[in-house]
This record gives C-alpha cells, structure tokens and sequence, in this order.
C-alpha cells in the first residue's frame, strides 16, 4: 500500500510534467469564438436588413433547415419547415426599413459546433412588426462557421420595441 508521501511525490511529479505539455486539444480564445458565431449571425441579419437574399444564402449550409413556429393572437401555434429557397424569398427588394435587433444572445461553443440562443425583435420601418426567439446551430469547416439550422419563434403580441 503506498504512503501518503509516495502519493504526494507521484502527484507532483505529474504536475510538473503537465505543466510544460502542451494541452491536449488546445482550443482558440472562447471570446473570439464567441465573437465569429455572432460575426456569421450578424452576416445572415445583415443580408435581411440589405434586402439581399444572396448574402443570406452563403451564410447558410446547403444541407440545413429552418423551423418556424408560429404564434397565433389565440396563442395557438402552427410549424412551417420552410426550404432555404423558402426561407430567403421574402427577402427582396424595397424601400423598406428592416431591422432584425437580436438581444442578449446565448452562445455556446465547442469546437466546430456552436448554438447560439437571441430573443429577437423585428421592426420595419421603424415599427415593432414581430419578435420571439432564434436558435441557430451552427458548424465549423475549412475554418468558416455556417448556419445550419435556423429554428425560431415567429409572434406579433406581446412583442416591446
């Protein structure tokens, strides 16, 4: 049965040599991380606010979908699986205002997977036109995160500007 100070010794021992290994899966500043999953977000909003469906597009992976639920004023609630062609068609131009504001965004990463929770209000021209939540997943490849999959919660009461 080993001693209290042989115990002692062998953990030391093993400090001193982890402590010059480099770590075992070294990962890039969580900051920075966080700063490139929202980087992408605002890349996708953006192209909402320019109007420009293209620009939505090469944000999002081919192989991915949207979910949308949508609230009813009775509170009842229906589920569209929109296409990516579906999703973007209602991006067109106009002289419209659009302005996706997404607050206080939850983001998590873990590698090439990230999550990123936004409680969202939309408003056009100015003017509070829906909110809810998105929940986008989102992967790393070649070193370019893209959206996945975008769910999120579509309502027009209760919505505050």
């Amino acid at each position: 049965m080993p001693t209290m100070k042989c115990l002692v010794w062998s953990l030391l021992g093993v400090l001193a040599v982890s402590a010059h290994a480099p770590p075992a899966s070294p990962r890039p500043n969580p900051d920075r991380e966080t700063a490139a999953v929202l980087g992408t977000i605002d890349a996708l909003l953006g192209g909402v606010a320019a109007h420009d469906s293209a620009a939505v597009l090469a944000v999002l992976r081919p192989d991915g979908k949207a979910t949308v639920s949508v609230e009813r004023p009775d509170r009842s609630s229906v589920l569209h699986h929109p296409s990516w062609a579906d999703f973007v068609a209602g991006i067109k131009p106009g002289p419209e205002k659009l302005e996706p504001r997404l607050q206080e965004p939850i983001v998590k990463v873990d590698g090439d997977i990230a999550m990123a929770w936004t409680p969202y209000t939309f408003l056009i021209d100015g003017r509070v036109h829906h909110c809810g939540v998105n929940h986008f997943d989102l992967l790393r490849e070649d070193g370019r995160w893209e959206i996945l999959n975008v769910t999120y919660s579509f309502r027009t009461v209760g919505c505050v500007g």
